[in-house]
């Protein structure tokens, strides 16, 4: 029997499938291994942890893998493969195959075919694959340079949007709610506290700002619905790019959504759709939300299946 293992390797957890040539044996999910998110002492605890457990479940040792795909996001960033390339081979046998997690995500949705993946969690990133198979990206230049409909980008624009609201004196929910989940007492300790060194995850204030907007605030449906459109933004680049690949021919490409924003913020996917239907009469977009390790999953067994054992 060959073993492969898949991992998706996210800015808040980690989700780990090892399989066979055809099932799947034992899923796990453990902390973030990404090491822009943790030290290197929790991203290397929260691995083993979890190859523990698939060990542990499966009864298969890791040096009986013949294969590993990762995907993560920060595929760019020396820090995050480096570490995540020494980690791996340290504990786990067979080859390495290390990708972006929006490049996994796609081949969950579309496995060695033209179309566009949106991701949409903690951070974003938007991949397209031409019908000659060549894979590119938009966006996905971190937290501060880009990572438009994100979990972090929807918290700091509500940061944002509930201090213009203040000083413009309109009502928003926004300013109540954000100090009662930090547990803080006034706006000058959300001043101090979002300012601070190191910053507090903001996108952990996404499900804020949705449960806001479904009871009514007006400030907070804006915010979801300028992130879905910034979204959108970098959706249609990518849709014009693959329009004008020769081997296209023109044709609309299909869209695929993945990520934790993509599928509980409805309103931001929302404002994505529609943007993109304004633009692109006739574009198709999958319903749902796709699962990126299954993308790891094809990757791992079509890359690796010949490979021998490693000793």
């Amino acid at each position: 029997m060959k073993v492969f293992l898949a991992v998706d390797a996210g800015g808040t957890k980690t989700d780990l499938v090892l399989v066979d040539e055809t099932r799947e044996l034992v899923r796990v999910r453990s902390g973030t291994i990404k090491r822009m998110r943790v030290d290197e002492q929790t991203a290397a605890r929260n691995l083993d942890e979890a190859l523990s457990e698939l060990s542990r479940r499966a009864g298969i040792s890791m040096r009986s893998v013949i294969g590993t795909c990762i995907g993560t996001a920060g595929d760019s960033v020396p820090l995050v493969v480096n570490w995540l390339r020494t980690a791996f081979a340290e504990r786990v046998s067979g080859g390495l195959l290390l990708l972006g997690d929006v490049e996994i995500a796609l081949d969950a949705a579309f496995p060695g075919q033209s179309g566009i993946l949106v991701l949409a969690g903690t951070g974003s990133n938007v991949a397209g694959r031409t019908a000659g198979g060549k894979v590119s990206t938009v966006g996905g230049w971190g937290p501060v340079l880009a990572d438009q409909g994100s979990g972090h980008s929807i918290g700091v624009a509500t940061l944002r949007a509930l201090f213009l609201a203040r000083d413009g004196g309109r009502p928003t929910q926004l300013a109540a709610a954000v100090l009662e989940f930090w547990k803080l007492t006034s706006l000058e300790e959300l001043i101090a506290f979002a300012n601070a060194k190191p910053a507090p995850d903001f996108s952990r204030l996404a499900r804020l700002t949705l449960s806001c907007a479904e009871s009514g605030d007006a400030v907070a449906a804006e915010v979801l619905r300028q992130e879905g459109e910034s979204l959108a933004q970098l959706v249609a680049l990518m849709i014009r790019r693959l329009q004008q690949d020769a081997e296209s021919g023109g044709v609309l490409p299909p869209i695929a959504f993945a990520g934790s924003v993509m599928e509980n913020v409805l309103p931001v996917r929302q404002a994505l759709m529609q943007g993109l239907r304004n633009e692109f009469p006739g574009i198709q977009m999958l319903s749902g939300v796709v699962d990126p390790i299954n993308g790891a999953v094809w990757r791992a067994r079509r890359e690796f299946s010949g490979a021998p054992y490693a000793s």
